[in-house]
């Protein structure tokens, strides 16, 4: 059985952290180690860690430097032959990385195999909402144009794919090897799929299971969206050096499918006037994605002015008809979730 390195970035997630590793330790494929990189933390955190007496479990310090960063770190010390993140707030469910697992060992040319994931809240109870992304057939255009993974705990790679886009950086007079763009405070997942699209001949493949439970909590870097929107136009500044005619063909349409990837966060996030501002400003930088993506952006709309104008109880029932068009059916794995 190969084996797993499970790499776990931690900043101040001492009401999840231990959760977090139990899902993992709780998995049916069990040849892994899990790198619990506390990236400067100040509460509770790495007690928490220090806790489990697994010896699989190994704690990796140093100070605050960001989620790339602190990805960068565990995958230097990886000794799997795949490697998988998972955020401190988010949860595996069981058979998680034995069905990716078995993807990526019939699957020859995947490079990198993810799950779809269902939202669930700060006290872990599912939301009834789904991320569900395409799942084969992707393209740099989809790379550039949507959330491939959905998010970054829902991915398990070779390291073969990895290596293939790694650089180096100085640091301290000493050259390290880096996988993740370190200035990235966010969509660092989805710079690094780009990169891997741009450079290599890997397959990017999802299973259509919900594998990963994505927590959506207030306060969290997800909630910073304008920065997020930022971050996307400095991915896509530095894409033009590895792709010049790419990036210029799709830049326009990148941004605004962006923008509207935002807005749902933000709506997610229950902030109606950002995710209007951000639809608002998709529509503007290429108004083709109203054709494109009529539904989405329809609901979209509808779900930010409601969180925006309406009363609450109207806001509620709103939302509860826009969750209902586009969540999933659930898969068997899912019933059996406490939090179901």
């Amino acid at each position: 059985m190969k084996k797993i390195s499970v790499i776990i970035p931690v900043y101040q997630v001492e009401k999840y952290i231990a959760k977090t590793i139990d899902s993992v330790l709780a998995q049916t494929y069990q040849n892994f180690e899990i790198l619990v990189v506390n990236d400067g933390s100040r509460d509770r955190t790495q007690e928490i860690c220090q806790q489990f007496t697994d010896k699989r479990v190994k704690i990796i310090s140093q100070e605050n430097g960001g989620p790339s960063k602190a990805l960068n770190t565990g995958i230097r010390y990886a000794q799997g032959e795949y490697l998988a993140f998972l955020d401190g707030d988010d949860l595996w469910l069981p058979e998680k990385l034995a069905k990716h697992i078995a993807h990526l060992e019939s699957s020859l040319d995947v490079g990198v195999s993810f799950s779809r994931s269902a939202f669930i809240n700060e006290t872990g109870q599912l939301l009834g909402s789904y991320q569900t992304p395409k799942l084969k057939n992707i393209t740099v255009s989809d790379l550039l144009c949507s959330n491939p993974l959905g998010n970054g705990s829902s991915a398990v790679f070779r390291r073969e794919t990895l290596e293939a886009i790694k650089f180096q950086n100085n640091f301290a007079n000493s050259l390290e090897n880096c996988y993740f763009e370190e200035r990235n405070r966010a969509s660092q997942d989805n710079e690094i799929l780009l990169r891997i699209g741009l450079l290599t001949s890997w397959k990017i493949e999802g299973i259509s299971e919900v594998l990963t439970l994505y927590r959506v909590k207030p306060g969290g870097i997800s909630a910073n969206f304008l920065r997020t929107v930022e971050v996307w136009d400095e991915v896509l500044a530095r894409s033009r050096c590895l792709a010049p005619e790419i990036i210029a063909k799709w830049e326009k349409k990148s941004k605004a499918y962006q923008l509207r990837i935002t807005a749902r966060t933000a709506v997610r996030m229950q902030s109606g006037a950002v995710a209007v501002q951000l639809l608002n400003k998709s529509l503007l930088t290429y108004w083709r994605i109203l054709i494109e993506e009529p539904q989405r952006m329809f609901l979209t709309y509808i779900a930010a002015y409601s969180l925006w104008v309406l009363p609450l109880p109207l806001n509620r029932l709103l939302e509860k008809l826009v969750l209902q068009r586009i969540k999933v059916t659930q898969n068997p794995i899912l019933q059996d979730y406490p939090g179901h």
